[in-house]
């Protein structure tokens, strides 16, 4: 099983901002502490990286308590999946701009938004963090418009969005450097 610290401490110095940031993203203050799991966990599915998933799962069941951890693992894992059906779509319809695409009726099955394991606005904004990863404006839009108005703040999506592009280079920096090489062996 890999650790949070673990894996920051398999980071060479090339990848140093990421490991200090890493560090501290997390220790957001406008988020509650299961809405900053639920990114970071969301955030590590949607890059796919299992070994930083399982790290942040046991980081958040450590911090949550195991019972309270589990809703969130659930909707951070859903909202993932869902958000790489949607954004795949929404960004289509968005990038090609021909009204007779925006005109269909998706008929995409959605129905975990309704129904989350959390909460919605957790739910929307764990499915903030994969848009924004996945770099689909449409969805992005839709998700921070229904967190704010369900009274989450404009830091608090701030965060949101540093928690997810900082788990996403730590994912990216770990497929990078899977080990620290040798560099004796190198030369």
């Amino acid at each position: 099983m890999h650790s949070l610290e673990n894996l920051r401490s398999r980071l060479p110095d090339a990848a140093r901002d990421i490991k200090l940031n890493l560090q501290t993203v997390l220790q957001t203050t406008a988020l509650s502490r299961a809405e900053a799991w639920g990114t970071a966990l969301t955030s590590a599915a949607t890059a796919r990286s299992a070994a930083l998933q399982a790290a942040i799962v046991a980081e958040a069941r450590h911090e949550l308590g195991h019972e309270a951890a589990e809703p969130v693992v659930q909707d951070a894992l859903a909202a993932a999946a869902l958000m790489a059906m949607n954004n795949v779509y929404y960004r289509f319809r968005h990038l090609i701009e021909k009204p007779v695409y925006a005109d269909k009726p998706a008929r995409l099955r959605m129905n975990r938004l309704g129904k989350p394991s959390t909460d919605k606005r957790s739910f929307e904004l764990f499915c903030l963090a994969a848009s924004a990863i996945n770099g689909c404006e449409t969805c992005m839009r839709a998700h921070e418009r229904v967190v704010t108005s369900a009274g989450l703040s404009e830091d608090a999506v701030h965060d949101a969005i540093r928690i997810a592009s900082t788990v996403h280079a730590a994912a990216v920096a770990l497929e990078l450097y899977p080990f620290e090489p040798d560099v004796a062996a190198v030369a």
